[in-house]
C-alpha cells in the first residue's frame, strides 16, 4: 500500500471511530445527592453546593452531573435511594443529616461528603474530626448542642414565661434525644417547665401549633432536623399565624415571621460540602480532609414580630444580635 493511500485510509478510519472509544476520557463524572427531603424545599441548599462545587473547579452540564435522590420526608426510603446511586456508579455521594448514615451503610468505597448537625464521631460517621479515615469526611455544625441555647434566647424574649414547648422529629431519634437531653438540662437551669412535642410529617404541623395554643406556653423552640430545615419558611409563617412566640436554627425562619433564629449559615455550609467534593472528585481522599467543622453562630432577631406579640426585645439582646429585622 502506498504510503499517501495508507494516511487517506487511516484518516478516514480515524473520523469514522466510535465515539464511545474516546468518551471515558472526557467523561463527565457524576455526583450522587442523597437528601431525605424534597427537591423543593432545598432549592437554596442546591444553590450554594453548587457554588461550592464551582469554587473547585465544577459546573454542572458543563464538566459534571449531579444524580439527586429524594426521600421526600421519608427517612426509611434512604437505604433503598443510596444503593440505586453506589449501583448506579456514582464518583461520590454527598448528603445531609439522616442521609449521612444511609450512604456509609451502602458503600465503603465510594467516597461521601456529608454535613451534619450532630457529632460525627459520636454518631458513627468518621473515627475522628481530624483523620475521618475510610470514605467519609464532611461538615459538622453544633446545631444540636445549641438547642439548650435557643431556649436560653427564648426566655429572655419571654422572661415571664414558666413553661416552653421543643418540638423534635422523633424519626430521628438519636438526634431527638440528643435534643430533648440538652433543653431539659437547660430548663432545669432556667427553673422553667418543657413540654416535648413530635412532627415527623407535613400533616402533623398545623395539630403542634393548634395544641401550643391550649398548653398555656410561653413559647416554642424548634429542634434542628432535616425535616424541619426544609420547611423553614413555613414553619416562620406558621410561627406569626398562631402568634407562638418560635426560635428555631435558620435565618429564613426569621424572615418569613418566626420571632428569631440562632443557628449556622446554612448555605456556608452546603458551600463547604461542595468544596470538599470538588477536592475529593480532584483526587484528595476523605480520610486525609478533617471534618469541617462550623464555629460562628448567628442571631436573628425578627423586631417586627416580637412588637406584634407585644414582647420587649432587651437592648443587650439587640446589640448581640447579627441581623434585625425590623
Amino acid at each position: 500500500m502506498r504510503r499517501r493511500e495508507f494516511i487517506t485510509l487511516l484518516g478516514g478510519a480515524a473520523a469514522a471511530w466510535p465515539v464511545g472509544a474516546g468518551a471515558q476520557s472526557v467523561s463527565r463524572p457524576v455526583i450522587g445527592w442523597l437528601s431525605s427531603e424534597s427537591a423543593g424545599s432545598f432549592e437554596t441548599a442546591m444553590q450554594a453546593f453548587r457554588q461550592g462545587l464551582s469554587q473547585s473547579g465544577y459546573v454542572e452540564g458543563r464538566n459534571l452531573a449531579i444524580e439527586a435522590r429524594w426521600a421526600e420526608g421519608q427517612n426509611t426510603r434512604l437505604p433503598d435511594l443510596a444503593s440505586e446511586l453506589t449501583r448506579r456508579p456514582v464518583a461520590l455521594i454527598a448528603t445531609h443529616g439522616p442521609g449521612a448514615l444511609a450512604a456509609k451503610a451502602a458503600t465503603t468505597t465510594i467516597p461521601i461528603v456529608f454535613l451534619t448537625g450532630g457529632d460525627p464521631v459520636q454518631i458513627g460517621l468518621v473515627k475522628s474530626l481530624q483523620r475521618p479515615g475510610g470514605n467519609l469526611t464532611g461538615v459538622s455544625d453544633l446545631n444540636v448542642e445549641v438547642a439548650s441555647k435557643r431556649l436560653e434566647l427564648l426566655r429572655e424574649l419571654v422572661p415571664q414565661a414558666i413553661r416552653f414547648a421543643l418540638l423534635v422529629n422523633p424519626v430521628n431519634a438519636a438526634r431527638a434525644e440528643t435534643i430533648i437531653r440538652e433543653a431539659r438540662a437547660a430548663a432545669s437551669t432556667l427553673g422553667v417547665q418543657l413540654e416535648v412535642l413530635n412532627a415527623s410529617a407535613e400533616s402533623e404541623l398545623d395539630p403542634v401549633f393548634s395544641k401550643i395554643r391550649s398548653l398555656d406556653v410561653g413559647g416554642l423552640v424548634i429542634g434542628a432536623d432535616a425535616f424541619f430545615a426544609g420547611r423553614a419558611r413555613q414553619l416562620g409563617i406558621m410561627a406569626a399565624s398562631y402568634e407562638v412566640p418560635t426560635v428555631f436554627v435558620y435565618r429564613d425562619f426569621a424572615l418569613a415571621g418566626g420571632l428569631a433564629s440562632y443557628g449556622f449559615n446554612t448555605s456556608d455550609m452546603f458551600r463547604q460540602v461542595g468544596i470538599y467534593s470538588g477536592r475529593i472528585l480532584k483526587g484528595e481522599k476523605p480520610a486525609d480532609l478533617p471534618v469541617h467543622q462550623s464555629t460562628k453562630v448567628e442571631l436573628i432577631i425578627n423586631l417586627k414580630t416580637a412588637r406584634g406579640r407585644g414582647l420587649t426585645v432587651p437592648p443587650a439582646l439587640l446589640a448581640r444580635a447579627d441581623e434585625v429585622i425590623e
